[in-house]
């Protein structure tokens, strides 16, 4: 079977970006399938293709994976009218694609949301099998948040979440909440997959080059958020546990946020201003690095705003390169992980926007090391058990690869 495969924001581990696509389009080839990768030009993903563009696109074969990666470079930082309109432009292009490539099913996955266009045009023009993969639920998130309030765009963004929903002939949910959400708009449940994102054990298990930043010591409890620094991740919140932290005079307890992302030079410069020392900041960094520096890393921040939308309807990839990794994770707002947390007592599940019980945490963590590594070891066994990339990837192959028109 030929796999027409649409991600904007696809990434190679050679990336700083997650991998899920990757790895997906990777058991699809190894299962005997052929997978076409069509993506644009992510901030921090890597293609995995060297050659110009032509005509604002490029193609060629990646790990066995044919990609086609169009010139239209896109980052967190960038304001939302461009954002916007880059989402239009791969749509746009996607389109043409969907149109003329040879393939027998086209799977299209989130975020942005307009990726499911192609997928829409193929179903109803070339009456092709659609598989549609939520891993964001739009409006809802975007609404919740206050970035998008211009009714017309939401209403826009509501019509197009519900045609996407409507016309594939299967769906993906990333999460609890976002199943629900797809069932939500009138979609039998038989027709929608739980496949949350994986776990990558073996790129984790052993890590090549250990290392920290030189401003944290070898005794000092690191505590590490992988990811993107944007409104939805609120890391305002580990900033105010860092202003605990030096209150309490806790300098042996380092916080290091790693990525990129449109409020980074914000929270650097608030870090600056409030002489926080305890916070270290550093550019993203491929899989292979991040594995390194997890190897040395004592407790997973999982951090965002305290939406309730994002309770249950996210799947965050940090979480689960976390305690791929067997660190304890530290998570900061209700929901399906922070039950999980609880329930394997794989970390700390600290309610939000209270920085005295984050600076709590950290502290318990820095007083018993035994403890704290039983912890990761217990989240260890849990990525094994429930979430092993390998094992989600071939429940997705049988899913995606099983539908008909």
């Amino acid at each position: 079977m030929k796999v027409l495969y649409f991600h904007q924001h696809f990434s190679t581990p050679k990336g700083s970006a997650g991998i899920r696509s990757y790895e997906m389009a990777r058991r699809l080839v190894a299962r005997g399938h052929q997978v076409t990768m069509v993506c644009g030009s992510y901030g921090g993903g890597e293609t995995g293709l060297t050659m110009p563009f032509v005509q604002g696109r490029r193609r060629g074969v990646v790990d066995g994976i044919e990609v086609i990666e169009f010139g239209l470079a896109y980052s967190n930082a960038d304001g939302l009218v461009k954002r916007g309109l880059t989402f239009l432009k791969f749509a746009s292009r996607s389109i043409g694609l969907a149109l003329t490539e040879r393939y027998d099913v086209l799977f299209a996955t989130t975020t942005p949301l307009t990726a499911g266009i192609p997928g829409i045009v193929a179903r109803w023009l070339r009456f092709k099998p659609f598989v549609f993969e939520v891993r964001d639920l739009w409006p809802e998130l975007p609404r919740a948040m206050g970035v998008i309030r211009n009714p017309v765009v939401l209403w826009a963004i509501g019509v197009l979440e519900w045609t996407s929903y409507r016309s594939a002939h299967r769906l993906v949910g990333l999460s609890p909440g976002i199943v629900d959400g797809i069932a939500h708009c009138g979609v039998p449940r038989d027709r929608i997959a739980s496949v949350p994102n994986g776990c990558d054990l073996d790129i984790f298990a052993t890590p090549l080059r250990p290392w920290r930043p030189p401003q944290v010591r070898t005794t000092d409890l690191l505590a590490v958020f992988a990811g993107t620094h944007g409104i939805a991740n609120g890391l305002d919140a580990v900033l105010n546990a860092a202003a605990e932290l030096k209150r309490r005079g806790r300098d042996d307890i380092k916080l290091l946020l790693i990525g990129q992302g449109k409020l980074k030079a914000g929270l650097q410069a608030r870090a600056e201003r409030e002489e926080l020392s305890n916070v270290v900041f550093h550019d993203p960094v491929n899989k292979e690095r991040l594995a390194g520096l997890m190897a040395v890393t004592d407790v997973g921040l999982q951090v965002l705003a305290n939406v309730p939308a994002f309770y249950y309807g996210t799947s965050p990839n940090k979480f689960f390169d976390y305690i791929a990794a067997g660190l304890p994770v530290l998570n900061n707002y209700p929901g399906w992980l922070a039950e999980m947390i609880t329930e394997h007592q794989c970390g700390f599940a600290v309610p939000p926007d209270n920085s005295g019980a984050f600076a709590d945490a950290l502290e318990q963590a820095a007083a018993d090391r035994i403890a704290l590594k039983a912890m990761g070891q217990r989240g260890l066994s849990l990525a094994k058990a429930q979430f092993a990339r390998q094992a989600l990837a071939d429940k997705w192959v049988d899913w995606v690869t099983g539908v008909k028109s």
